[in-house]
């Protein structure tokens, strides 16, 4: 229970080297074991190495240039380069809309798993679905083909700079329960 009421949406990373890769593999080998309908296992993951960290990081620099202007592009990059980890979840497409809804439910489960069992570890976890995810050139860059997956979530890891505090609704506030 500590360990769900403590983990934290991570926005600042220490500067420097992140988890080593055996220690983000070794976590994603417990998080597969998520609840999945069927057992379709609909995840993929993609580990961008430095070269492809820097094509999604001048990819979202020129949609946030596009939006906002070049000085909010430039803070994005150089914020964006600085972040230690990266890891791609994406899930497999269905023709049948329930089982789309149940692959991507799955997935979601994978993202929790991955990411307590990486806060167990002292390792903090941002989960973002900007912009750049849903661009076609994203798909290009980890290689995955949009007719087959739908990414779920760029994930980025490394060790909190700073853990910020959270809070959430009562039980009372969001259960109804029925006779």
């Amino acid at each position: 229970m500590d360990l769900i009421r403590s983990r934290r949406t991570i926005h600042q990373f220490k500067p420097g080297t992140g988890p080593d890769e055996a220690t983000i593999r070794a976590a994603l080998e417990q998080a597969i074991w998520a609840p999945n309908h069927y057992l379709t296992q609909p995840w993929r993951f993609y580990l961008p190495g430095a070269e492809s960290k820097e094509r999604i990081c001048l990819l979202n620099a020129q949609l946030v240039n596009d939006k906002q202007g070049e000085r909010a592009a430039q803070i994005k990059l150089r914020r964006w380069r600085e972040v230690p980890g990266w890891l791609v979840l994406t899930c497999s497409k269905s023709d049948d809309e329930v089982t789309m809804r149940e692959n991507y439910a799955s997935c979601c489960c994978v993202a929790q798993n991955l990411m307590l069992i990486l806060w167990d570890g002292g390792i903090g976890v941002k989960w973002t679905t900007g912009a750049v995810t849903r661009s076609l050139s994203f798909y290009d860059i980890i290689g995955a083909d949009p007719s087959r997956e739908e990414v779920v979530g760029l994930f980025w890891y490394g060790f909190p700079a700073e853990v910020p505090g959270a809070e959430r609704k009562s039980l009372k506030e969001i259960l109804t329960e029925l006779p």
